[in-house]
């Protein structure tokens, strides 16, 4: 079954992943209409799959002859296409993660389960093929993880041509929500708690984020494991040397027969009582095309796959409340007053 397609914003890796993947599945995916702010941007895209540009997301998510909308970037209208999609009864597939207060997540969460349409998240560092060894590695040889460390040093150059376009500190929220999904999908469950950190920098934006997730049981803190997250985007982007000077592993997990660290998406370091290993993965198909094979199998399946869902919601409420532990100087429990 060939799903038709609309395009909804083009975001940062439409030439680099969502492109080449569209193109590499012209046998799964149509692409119907394509809608972006700049129109200029919309009409070469469109032109690339020879459609037209539709003239706004509500129009494109009401066309009889599309299937599901593809929203790759939030600009300026945050989750109003989601809903526009849910009320046309619309599949959606979300590369960009929201950036939502808790009644607007619950909100948006509630219309999506309400609608019965099928929904998905871009979580591309769970199909990493390094990731997905290191699961292998941990339900075999290093056992559960104890102590996880997950950074991303951006250039400040990254943010700025979206801060025009979306709230300030965007591209970092987005970053940071797909490294806590990273880490509860590492540990295998959610954590329970969380203590957040913000720096300021001289524009008044946050240049350094960081959370330490407990994944203890509720009245056993400490007890289980433990993750720091952090996203900081204090380097000008001109400072080329600076960026690539010693960047910190973008994830490493202390297990109780061993560690691991993953610096690219296809390798693995791991070292156990036997040692170091080094392993190189090689993927059949790229992350692009793996994620959007699982939504095509999401919009086909006689099954509602409501996973992505759930993940979705469960990161955002962990930012949520590294916010909140930040502003009022203390723990917070996740889901709790």
């Amino acid at each position: 079954m060939k799903l038709r397609i609309g395009i909804v914003g083009l975001g940062e890796s439409w030439e680099s992943r969502h492109r080449p993947a569209l193109r590499a599945l012209a046998d799964r995916f149509e692409v119907r209409a394509v809608y972006a702010e700049v129109a200029h941007l919309a009409e070469r895209a469109a032109q690339d799959f020879q459609v037209r540009a539709a003239d706004g997301f509500r129009s494109l998510s009401e066309r009889p002859d599309i299937d599901a909308v593809l929203i790759l970037s939030p600009e300026w209208y945050g989750p109003l296409p989601i809903l526009a999609a849910c009320d046309a009864g619309k599949a959606v597939y979300c590369a960009d993660a929201l950036d939502l207060e808790a009644d607007q997540a619950r909100l948006l969460k509630q219309r999506v389960d309400q609608s019965g349409v099928a929904f998905m998240a871009e979580f591309p560092r769970r199909l990493y093929p390094a990731t997905l060894r290191l699961k292998e590695l941990i339900a075999t040889r290093l056992g559960p993880p104890r102590l996880v460390f997950c950074h991303q040093r951006l250039p400040i150059s990254a943010v700025a041509p979206h801060a025009r376009r979306s709230p300030a500190g965007h591209l970092a929220n987005r970053n940071l929500l797909e490294l806590i999904d990273w880490c509860r999908y590492v540990v295998g469950h959610d954590p329970t708690s969380v203590m957040g950190v913000r720096h300021h920098g001289k524009d008044a934006e946050d240049d350094y984020q960081m959370m330490s997730l407990d994944f203890s049981p509720l009245g056993q803190l400490g007890t289980g494991a433990l993750a720091q997250v952090s996203c900081g985007r204090y380097m000008p982007g001109a400072w080329s040397e600076a960026v690539s000077f010693r960047p910190p592993p973008a994830l490493q997990v202390s297990c109780e027969n061993g560690i691991a660290f993953i610096d690219h998406p296809t390798s693995l370091v791991w070292f156990d009582a036997a040692g170091r290993h080094m392993e190189t993965l090689d993927s059949e198909r790229p992350v692009g095309e793996q994620l959007l094979m699982l939504f095509h199998r999401a919009v086909t399946s006689l099954v509602r796959k409501m996973g992505d869902l759930e993940d979705t919601y469960q990161a955002l409420a962990v930012l949520l409340a590294a916010r909140r532990s930040f502003r009022e100087g203390r723990r917070v429990w996740i889901g709790m007053s």
